[in-house]
């Protein structure tokens, strides 16, 4: 079962949400699903419907009890479940800031997230990662945990200026420490294909990267319903079902589903 993290080092590029509506778009397809919120802002556990501030233990109580050799609290010790009865949800707070000291001198400290889910692995038909947008020892972790990677992108030039950066990154980490990760493709975030600049974007993107690296055919599409989703406390596919946004997603629940065969 594959375990896919969704990256970028740029924020705002639509990361979170498309980790919370791939995850229903797998849930529709009776998929059982585990959602890793690996950002200390929070916004995968905003949008899934919790309030980071109330939450007595989280993903960072794991991974620190793995650094400090006190592993009394397990993976499934912190899973919320949602409202999807398909998804549940290892969230995060604020605390998850501090992950990024602990594991400076931490031993094998770009491998504590992949012990973290290794105990939950076979109970899931997919493991999604949200990240934070770094590209620091949090993200190093994620890559590390994953067998493939989403690159969200948003369609404009000056996004696409440190895409080049993170595939340096991925290279590195494949090489150095997770042989088998592959790049699952780039996905386009808010695009408005009656724009000219976001069609050179595209197209620029394919001819640089496409004989290397896929990139998904499904368009996401700019749509207000992406900002007030998360306020609902909702993807945007509980939120506004029949939206282009929720449709769009949909498309790209199949190309991920079709490339695990």
């Amino acid at each position: 079962m594959p375990v896919i993290c969704i990256v970028n080092q740029k924020g705002g590029v639509g990361k979170t949400t498309t980790a919370a509506a791939l995850a229903e778009g797998l849930a529709e397809y009776k998929k059982h699903v585990l959602l890793i919120d690996w950002d200390p802002q929070a916004s995968l556990t905003i949008t899934m419907g919790f309030s980071p501030e109330d939450l007595e233990t989280t993903g960072y109580s794991v991974l620190n009890g793995i650094i400090r050799e006190n592993t009394h609290i397990t993976i499934h010790d912190v899973m919320l479940h949602t409202r999807n009865p398909n998804i549940d949800l290892v969230p995060a707070n604020i605390e998850l800031s501090q992950a990024q000291l602990d594991l400076v001198n931490a031993f094998t400290r770009e491998s504590i997230l992949k012990e973290m889910i290794k105990p939950v692995r076979n109970e899931y038909d997919y493991i999604l990662i949200d990240c934070l947008p770094s590209l620091a020892l949090l993200t190093i972790n994620a890559l590390t945990a994953a067998d493939s990677v989403i690159i969200p992108v948003q369609a404009d030039f000056l996004a696409m200026k440190g895409l080049a950066l993170l595939l340096d990154t991925v290279i590195k980490v494949k090489e150095k420490l997770n042989p088998r990760l592959e790049i699952s493709g780039i996905l386009f975030t808010m695009t408005n294909l009656r724009t000219l600049h976001s069609k050179e974007v595209i197209d620029v993107t394919k001819k640089a990267f496409g004989d290397r690296i896929r990139v998904f055919d499904t368009l996401i599409p700019t749509t207000v319903r992406f900002k007030e989703a998360p306020a609902a406390g909702e993807s945007i596919l509980s939120y506004d079902s029949g939206s282009a946004g929720a449709e769009a997603y949909r498309l790209l629940t199949r190309e991920v589903m079709n490339e695990k065969g």
